[in-house]
């Protein structure tokens, strides 16, 4: 079961100017499933987008990449499930392309307008055919107020869906902000197997979109992990559609650019740490937060390496506070010069450890008392500086093994 995380009501999710949204069961993997998802922009719309890291990257990214990078007008995003279109090496490319240029002819649209996703098992050709026998129907359906089904037609392992919705007021306008997310394992984003997009109706100029969606990816879903594998298919897409009355926002450090970015912020993390919350097998949400380090980067890195620790996460799913296996990872998270005697560790309010040894207060009944909890917040203290960072996880259960080991049947 997620962690304190429950399926979005469709009424709460404020439907986006400029995007319509239409969902269809096209038979990818499984029968009697939303498996084909599309996105349908008007004219006009400015798009950025943040893909996987890993070099061995699905054919729709590439696509994406190199369609955005073109500065194609993008009108249209199709998804689909149950296949990732990755490790499918030319084949995957040209079943992509076809895909987006069926999806074109459909709209009276460019294919370079088109923006292909996918997501599912890896290596197995993407059955093409089922997919352009579906787009008529999803077209059909779209509608504005379509986000629920959207964020149920992009699951995987996912076992509720996730959304989230806000307004914000930019430049003494209202906006709308809407976005939705998947992902459940093999989450660990630089990018997160994620897909999440996020929309809002703000006048925001092209030029600053890639930087935009850079810089909510770095603040969401680039600090959540669930089992430290990075996806070939991981892809992050901003849309502004233009449609509301704020002055343009033509850069991010301006007092609109700050205003609209904190607000897609807070849908962004909001998507991210659903994520966490339903990963497979997940029964505790942990915040790492690490500070008192030289540079941000540096208390990521000791994070992620609690956060990636096979042994702090099964001790928290078993809540037995064997917290020596937090200093470990501390220690061997890769500062060279990292002096053990100023780190205190915090378990919610327990103190855990001062100067780098056991607090003389501390009761292994406190620590247990935290470790039963749902939510759980480690903090770290290198006392070596004043920059700050953090991450969201989850523990490692016996049920991940189980969904990990069938996940193909």
């Amino acid at each position: 079961m997620p962690v304190n995380l429950t399926a979005p009501v469709a009424s709460s999710l404020h439907p986006v100017a400029g995007v319509r949204i239409g969902v269809a069961e096209a038979g990818v993997r499984k029968a009697n499933r939303k498996d084909l998802t599309v996105f349908l922009l008007d004219e006009g719309a400015s798009v950025g987008g943040v893909f996987t890291s890993n070099r061995f990257c699905a054919a729709p990214v590439q696509i994406c990449r190199e369609r955005l990078d073109a500065g194609a007008a993008v009108r249209a995003i199709v998804v689909n499930t149950g296949n990732a279109n990755a490790g499918t090496g030319e084949d995957g490319l040209a079943r992509a392309r076809q895909t987006c240029e069926a999806l074109a002819a459909q709209l009276g649209l460019q294919p370079d307008q088109v923006l292909p996703f996918s997501t599912g098992v890896i290596m197995e050709p993407l059955p093409v055919d089922r997919i352009v026998a579906g787009l008529p129907a999803a077209i059909t359906d779209a509608q504005p107020a379509h986000w629920a089904r959207a964020a149920e037609g992009i699951m995987t392992t996912d076992t509720v869906p996730k959304a989230a919705s806000a307004k914000a007021m930019v430049g003494g306008v209202e906006v709308t902000i809407t976005g939705i997310s998947k992902g459940a394992g093999m989450i660990r984003p630089n990018m997160a197997t994620m897909l999440g997009f996020l929309a809002t109706d703000a006048k925001v100029d092209q030029a600053v979109m890639k930087q935009l969606a850079f810089e909510l990816a770095e603040g969401s879903f680039n600090r959540v992990t669930i089992d430290g594998d990075t996806s070939t298919n991981d892809s992050f897409i901003v849309i502004a559609t233009n449609k509301a009355a704020n002055a343009p926002v033509t850069a991010l450090d301006s007092a609109d650019g700050q205003a609209l970015k904190e607000a897609l912020m807070g849908v962004a993390r909001q998507l991210a740490q659903a994520i966490v919350r339903d990963g497979e097998g997940a029964t505790k949400f942990i915040t790492v937060q690490v500070e008192g380090g030289k540079t941000a980067a540096e208390c990521r890195q000791v994070a992620y390496a609690i956060a990636h620790s096979p042994l702090v996460k099964t001790a928290f799913f078993a809540s037995d506070p064997n917290l020596g296996r937090i200093l470990a990872a501390v220690g061997y998270a890769g500062i060279d010069d990292l002096d053990q005697t100023r780190i205190d560790l915090y378990l919610d309010d327990v103190h855990v450890a001062v100067n780098g040894g056991r607090n003389p207060s501390y009761r292994e009944e406190d620590g247990q008392r935290v470790m039963k909890q749902a939510e759980i917040t480690v903090r770290v203290n290198l006392g070596r500086g004043s920059a700050s960072d953090t991450v969201w996880t989850c523990d490692l259960s016996h049920d991940y093994v189980s969904i990990n080991a069938d996940y193909r049947s």
